[in-house]
Parts: C-alpha cells; sequence; structure tokens
C-alpha cells in the first residue's frame, strides 16, 4: 500500500542578518524565494505550512505555523511547533518533512526518498550531499514532540546536530547536479546576497 505523503512545514524563522532583509519575500523568479518554496514543496506533500515570524501574506491553503518557544530560538524551535500543530490535529499522522526557507532547487524527490528511508515510527531520516547532512531537510516523527520540547528548555540546547545524535537517524544522499554553470549542490541555501545572485543565474538553466 502506497504511503500517503507527509504534512510538508517550510521553516522561516531565521533572521536573515547576513542577507539584509526578510529572505522569503526577495524576488527569485517570477515570484519570491517563498513561492519558489512553495511550487517544490506542495507536490511532495499532503499540506504545506510556513514557520517563522512573517511579514507577508500566505497564498490561499498555506498554514502558518508560529513558534511555541519565544525569542526565536533556531530552527528546532521550527521542528517542535510543527510537530505540536500536526499532532493536535492529525492523530494519525507519523511524521513531519521540513525544509528551510533559502533552498530553491532541493530535490523533487526529497519526501519520497526520506519517506522510503524512514525505517519505522521512530526513525528521523535527513538529507545530504557532497559529504555533507542537512538536517533542516528532515522527516520527523511526530512522537518526538514531548522529547525535543523538554531538550529545548535548557537554553545550551539548540544545535540540530547535537539532538539528532540522541535519535535514531537515517541518511539519504543525493547526488551534485552537473550544469553548464558548474555544479549544483541540491541543497544549496541562500544566506548572503552573493549566493542569491549566484542562484538566480542557476535558475537560468535549472528552472
Amino acid at each position: 500500500m502506497t504511503k500517503r505523503p507527509p504534512n510538508g512545514l517550510i521553516l522561516a524563522g531565521g533572521k536573515s542578518s547576513r542577507m539584509g532583509s526578510d529572505k522569503i519575500s526577495l524576488p527569485f523568479g517570477s515570484g519570491t524565494l517563498l513561492t519558489r518554496m512553495l511550487d517544490r514543496l506542495a507536490p511532495q506533500v499532503s499540506e504545506v505550512a510556513v514557520n517563522g515570524l512573517l511579514s507577508l501574506q500566505l497564498p490561499k491553503g498555506v498554514r502558518h505555523v508560529p513558534d511555541t518557544l519565544p525569542d526565536q530560538p533556531g530552527p528546532l524551535a521550527g521542528v517542535l511547533a510543527g510537530l505540536r500543530d500536526l499532532s493536535s490535529r492529525r492523530s494519525d499522522e507519523a511524521h513531519l518533512l521540513t525544509v528551510p526557507s533559502d533552498a530553491p532547487f532541493f530535490p523533487e524527490d526529497l519526501a519520497r526518498l526520506l519517506m522510503s528511508a524512514a525505517s519505522g515510527p521512530e526513525t528521523v531520516a535527513i538529507a545530504a550531499s557532497g559529504g555533507r547532512v542537512h538536517p533542516v531537510f528532515g522527516l520527523w516523527p511526530v512522537s518526538l514532540a514531548t522529547d525535543l520540547e523538554n531538550w529545548l528548555r535548557n537554553s545550551e540546547n539548540r544545535r540540530m546536530s547535537d539532538y539528532l545524535g540522541r535519535q535514531q537517524v537515517v541518511t539519504v544522499e543525493w547526488a551534485m547536479v552537473s550544469t553548464t554553470a558548474g555544479l549544483l549542490d541540491p541543497f544549496m541555501n541562500l544566506n548572503t546576497p552573493e549566493e542569491l545572485g549566484k542562484a538566480r543565474r542557476f535558475l537560468e538553466i535549472f528552472p
């Protein structure tokens, strides 16, 4: 029997300090960085939501899931908010798929391959490429919500890698993409104006 696609959550809780402005509202292609992420994620999941402090209107059908913890403590807080939100609405859902708000080329088979790799309801599946892991691209068990909330009560506990070190984790590797502009990491994320410019050049040949 085919598994139902997971719910998806875009983590947009970062402060965008190196970019100089709110990343998700920046022009990208025919829309914004956010609309690019939504277009890439929506076909892979059952529902789409966005986490973070938002300064723009979300498209119809896209839910806003604010942090449950104060002071923007990082992406793990966004994961927690998504897990709590999902468990309160869909008790039959086992996993939540998360992606960041600034990686416009992430794979179109992300959800399918992470779901296939998750060997059980307690397994976290995360993406990797070029020998690096990308834990913000993760399939998270809803059952971890209470454990994650307790972990985050300690203000020293903010790093995803530290938290994942305590969990059952499987990693799925994607290949780099060869283009006429050079190798493209499908999980390329944009933190600076220079990286944004580079991504726009890739977009011309890798729509």
